[in-house]
């Protein structure tokens, strides 16, 4: 089917131009709701708030990602037209609202209003921006590249990683304009506009998929889920979920490791390789899937790689003695890297994991409920490992920045935290050898091998 289509000629049926860059270009606009950091502190500064109550945006913007994409999944099933046109308006207008309320606020210093707003208008109206967005693209991408689905949802989904990168120096020198912080976002917000409408009128699946019609009956999202055992969903849910948290409680503390072990000079380029490895994990993790027998397996290897590396440096105490020791600061960065990469890869793999259990007929409605996943672990991960340094170790002072601000880090809190990932990550690789059954060409394997026993 996407094979014919391609051959035909012609950008209209391209897959490259009717799915890849048009993903790339939904995914490298909402990607960019990760440089939060680049300018919370300015945000905060700005309108009279402290950075903690800033932070919730941020929290909430992730938590509505994954309830739209749960509740509007079935959206992007019918019309990704109207949902790829939803996450552009919401996203858009989303920034440049946000925009506005910073700017209210810098005018009406500690006004609850300017706060309220950032937060419907960053959490609320983007969330939902981003969670169709998000969603609009991967099916489209796995029906023109039905030999290689993990490459195509990889290349897409590692856009969302890279928009960091690629993002954050481009606001930093944005933030030095007149009118800073609101300036910024009013700028991007149109920028954003102009990339996400022409993913939008680029999108479409390919000549020849036959969607059900409103006539014909269609088993709903949880009929198809529990065509296998629901534990099966289940086990994914709780790997993604788990995944997603641990993942975030590690770099969420990623720039105080740093100082921990004395690379404050070198904390940007540090920064720039973890956006990297996520990128890549997501690339390359979902690419490898494609040689696998089962999906699964990629799990699997993300785990046990995730478990080891915190071990590693558990055992070494790398984060409370990584300061001078070259050895422990490779640890503590390979841990980064590595979490940062199966972070990554944890994301890219999940629909095409899920399109080889329930098939392809309402795999966005089903991705979509999966990244409720997403949702929970965006309250949980950052807040998880924020509880855990600020009630176990003790700050103390570490120098001073470039700014001539007194650093304050907390060893023995950033070293708890793995206690708690190590965990959850052996609680995973458990759920993901015991609860996710074989499917793809593992399962087809094995259906044969039962049918030649019988």
């Amino acid at each position: 089917m996407s094979e014919q289509a391609t051959k035909s000629g012609g950008w209209r049926t391209n897959k490259w131009f009717r799915a890849a860059i048009p993903a790339l270009l939904l995914h490298c606009s909402i990607g960019t709701v990760y440089c939060w950091s680049v300018f919370s502190q300015e945000i905060a500064d700005y309108i009279g708030f402290e950075k903690s109550a800033v932070e919730w945006a941020f929290s909430f913007a992730i938590f509505f990602l994954g309830m739209s994409a749960a509740f509007l999944g079935n959206i992007v099933e019918k019309d990704i037209h109207k949902s790829s046109l939803i996450a552009t308006i919401c996203f858009s207008v989303g920034m440049a609202l946000t925009g506005f309320f910073i700017y209210y606020g810098g005018q009406h210093q500690h006004n609850m209003l300017a706060l309220i707003g950032i937060y419907v208008s960053y959490g609320f109206i983007m969330g939902v921006g981003l969670g169709t967005g998000y969603l609009s693209p991967v099916k489209t991408l796995m029906l023109w590249f039905e030999d290689s689905k993990g490459l195509a949802t990889g290349l897409a989904v590692a856009g969302f990683g890279a928009a960091k990168a690629i993002a954050s120096p481009i606001m930093q020198e944005l933030l030095k304009m007149q009118g800073g912080i609101y300036t910024m976002f009013w700028i991007l917000a149109a920028v954003y506009f102009v990339m996400m409408f022409c993913g939008h009128l680029l999108l479409k699946k390919p000549e020849g998929w036959h969607e059900p019609s409103s006539d014909e009956k269609k088993p709903s999202t949880m009929e198809v889920i529990k065509s296998k055992p629901i534990t099966n969903y289940i086990g994914i849910w709780l790997m993604f979920y788990i995944n997603i948290t641990c993942g975030l409680a590690l770099i969420s503390q990623e720039k105080a490791i740093v100082k921990c072990v004395g690379l404050v000079a070198s904390a940007g380029l540090i920064s720039s390789v973890s956006s990297i490895f996520n990128a890549g994990g997501r690339l390359g993790f979902s690419a490898w899937a494609d040689y696998q027998k089962d999906r699964n397996t990629i799990y699997k290897i993300i785990f046990t790689l995730s478990i080891l590396a915190t071990a590693l440096v558990m055992i070494t105490k790398g984060i409370v003695n990584g300061e001078g020791n070259v050895l422990l600061i490779t640890l503590d960065l390979a841990l980064i890297f590595i979490v940062n990469a199966g972070y990554g890869g944890g994301f890219s793999n999940v629909p095409t994991l899920l399109s080889d259990h329930y098939g392809m007929g309402s795999i966005s409605a089903i991705h979509g409920l999966t990244l409720s996943a997403w949702a929970f672990a965006g309250l949980t991960g950052n807040q998880v490992a924020t509880y855990i340094v600020n009630h176990t170790g003790e700050f103390i002072e570490h120098g001073k920045d470039a700014a001539g601000n007194v650093i304050k880090i907390n060893p023995v809190g950033y070293q708890n935290v793995l206690y708690f990932t190590l965990v959850m990550y052996i609680i995973a690789i458990v759920i993901c050898l015991t609860m996710v059954k074989p499917s793809g060409k593992a399962a087809q394997e094995k259906a044969a091998q039962e049918k030649a026993a019988d």
